[in-house]
């Protein structure tokens, strides 16, 4: 990829939902990072999944490294729903 495309695509996703996102047992983690590429850790399985993500307003679509896809909706500026879990920003 062309540096002006890399550059293209991160300011599209200069978004306030790049960090850490946790359920409250702690279990699933979501790091949603700001080159558009997620890392997600489950349980004491660091980097169980990557891949990459789009943020269209409130709206993700993530795609794994594997195929699989999955979306899901910021109700607010701390909490994401995805797949039938909650997940909290982490500060």
């Amino acid at each position: 990829m062309a540096e002006d495309q890399m550059t293209d695509q991160a300011e599209k996703q200069a978004h306030p939902y790049v960090g850490m996102w946790v359920t409250d047992d702690g279990h699933i983690r979501h790091e949603l990072l700001p080159n558009g590429r997620y890392d997600e850790a489950r349980g004491t399985r660091e980097s169980a999944y990557q891949g990459r993500y789009v943020v269209t307003g409130n709206h993700i679509d993530y795609w794994d490294d594997t195929g699989f896809t999955a979306d899901g909706e910021f109700v607010d500026g701390d909490t994401l729903h995805h797949a039938g879990m909650i997940l909290r920003r982490k500060r």
